[in-house]
């Protein structure tokens, strides 16, 4: 089984920064794929940064050049550095993580959600 667990959330003011990590553990044999999601109040989930093995990496328009997902292989850990928040980036995040496990089987796991505020 893998388990993942997701930290570093709270409360920034605007223009301040944060760094979410994804942990997971269990029986990991590699983190084929990355994705982190959000979900504000009354608005749907949406997704916001994600990355492949292969190296493409995509970013909602709305967190460009402010937002970057990183992975640390040893660690078995996703991040994600966001700079320059602002009220609007206020949700919920969700990391997702694409895992072959050492059993062969490739499975999807969602992280518990981490708050994030982002107010004066």
């Amino acid at each position: 089984q893998v388990q993942l667990v997701e930290s570093g959330g709270g409360l920034v003011q605007p223009g301040g920064s944060l760094r979410l990590s994804c942990a997971a553990s269990g029986s990991i044999y590699t983190i084929y794929r990355m994705s982190w999601y959000r979900q504000a109040p009354g608005k749907q989930r949406e997704l916001v940064a994600a990355k492949s093995s292969g190296g493409n990496t995509n970013y909602a328009d709305s967190v460009k050049g402010r937002f970057t997902i990183s992975k640390d292989n040893a660690k078995n850990t996703v991040y994600l550095q966001m700079n320059l928040l602002k009220p609007e980036d206020t949700a919920v995040y969700y990391c997702s993580l694409g895992v072959i496990r050492t059993s062969g089987q490739t499975n999807d796991y969602w992280g518990q959600g981490t708050q994030v505020t982002v107010s004066p």
